[in-house]
């Protein structure tokens, strides 16, 4: 059936040089009008925008969602990465298809309702009964109508091997890159527009071996997909690559072959000014994750430095257990306020803001996405500034960032509301709170 055109009229505020508003057909951005401005053919419809504040839709790249399960876990908190994954894994070993499936849906709708339109999920745990995660998660993110990079994680290292996670949650080699090979066969989206796209993405030096991180490199060569691992999250994790491979995190990755413009890597914190200005010949993005950076004592990205060495810089939320939220909007904020501490007042919001949009597409490698531009996909996140904490504000985009927007009141994927009156459209909101409280009890 074929789309209805619809023009978006007198926003606001807009993130682009568009007053008079966005005309949308077939799925795409048509037209940016100006003020005055009206659509050069007629319109299926007309949406007044004049009460919202209109940005590209959010994206996510990256995420843990099976962590939903155990937010502010007891036996986890106040702790940093490794004592912190110590103390998770055998909690996650647990995991079953149906909670893996609610921990999906309630990520998703968390993300969409703050805004996300695109996101990606590094799901790398695989206990015993999970071998169709990777189907789930696609299944989740169709239901819902949102653009998805699902990445085939792994483990193979464990604590017999001098890894760190238990036996119970890694698989054999062949296993995994059988299963690789199958997802991507079923699942991978070429092109402008896909909904759904697959990387491959080992979880991390500690916990994969040198033998699979070079075999997922050779098949993403092949297949033409990303690759995206954990890298120079926290000193602890320099200090293993030493020990276990003797050289850096970095070095690592370059003589695994993972050195290129196919990779983006979640955290990227402790890069010495030779490594940053590595990644940015290679053209290796780095999603920041201010929250979980900050929740976990990590340390603070490099964002400016790598920006400025030709790295892409994202942002992600990180999973719900070390951030203890799903909501890209909120990291926005976050974001925003680490790196002036970092450096100063100069970082504005529209740095935070293109770090979440045009940063975070070029991580996920795609050029469709990210922006308000004709061409594009008519992804959009609409907010409103009817709450309390926008009463006084000055700049209605600056507003989002500085007085803590965390909700859309719309959001639209491909041409299509998904999100209308601050609610996912299908979703029973209360429904899945209950029933995903009540999978989590299992894992307390």
């Amino acid at each position: 059936m074929q789309k209805k055109s619809l023009w978006i009229r007198s926003p606001l505020a807009i993130l682009a040089d568009s007053p008079g508003g966005i005309v949308v057909r077939g799925g795409r951005i048509a037209e940016l009008l100006r003020a005055g401005e009206t659509p050069s053919a007629p319109v299926d419809e007309v949406f007044d925008a004049s009460q919202h504040v209109v940005l590209p839709g959010l994206v996510n790249t990256h995420h843990h969602f099976y962590q939903t399960l155990t937010r502010a876990h007891p036996q986890a908190i106040n702790k940093t990465l490794f004592d912190w994954l110590k103390a998770l894994y055998p909690v996650w070993s647990r995991l079953r298809p149906e909670e893996l499936r609610l921990a999906t849906r309630l990520a998703l709708t968390e993300l969409l309702m703050s805004g996300v339109t695109t996101t990606s999920d590094h799901h790398y745990l695989f206990p015993a009964g999970l071998g169709e995660a990777m189907d789930i998660q696609v299944d989740e993110a169709r239901r819902l109508g949102m653009r998805m990079t699902v990445t085939r994680g792994s483990m193979n290292l464990s604590e017999k091997d001098g890894g760190l996670p238990p036996d119970s949650v890694v698989q054999d080699e062949d296993e995994i890159l059988a299963d690789c090979e199958r997802v991507i066969g079923r699942y991978h989206e070429r092109g402008e527009g896909a909904m759904i796209q697959v990387a491959l993405a080992p979880c991390s030096p500690f916990s994969v071996t040198r033998s699979l991180m070079c075999a997922c490199g050779e098949l993403a060569e092949k297949h033409d997909c990303r690759l995206h691992t954990h890298l120079a999250e926290t000193h602890d994790e320099d200090e293993f690559c030493h020990a276990m491979f003797g050289m850096s995190p970095l070095d690592y990755l370059e003589d695994v072959g993972w050195l290129n413009d196919r990779t983006w890597l979640a955290h990227g914190i402790h890069f010495s000014d030779g490594d940053v200005q590595r990644l940015g010949r290679h053209g290796v993005g780095v999603c920041h994750c201010p929250t979980s950076n900050m929740v976990l004592a990590s340390g603070q990205c490099r964002t400016r430095e790598l920006e400025a060495a030709g790295a892409p810089v994202g942002l992600g939320v990180d999973g719900s257990a070390s951030n203890d939220s799903s909501n890209l909007m909120e990291g926005v904020r976050h974001a925003l306020m680490i790196n002036r501490l970092t450096y100063d007042a100069s970082v504005t919001h529209l740095d935070a803001l293109r770090w979440a949009t045009q940063g975070s597409a070029r991580c996920l490698g795609r050029s469709d996405i990210g922006e308000i531009a004709p061409g594009k996909q008519a992804d959009l996140a609409l907010f409103t500034l009817d709450e309390l904490r926008f009463s006084g504000a000055g700049d209605p985009i600056a507003a989002l960032v500085l007085c803590g927007a965390h909700r859309a009141d719309r959001v639209m994927i491909g041409g299509e509301w998904r999100v209308v009156d601050g609610l996912p459209v299908g979703v029973d909101v209360a429904a899945l709170r209950a029933a995903h409280g009540e999978a989590a009890r299992r894992f307390l």
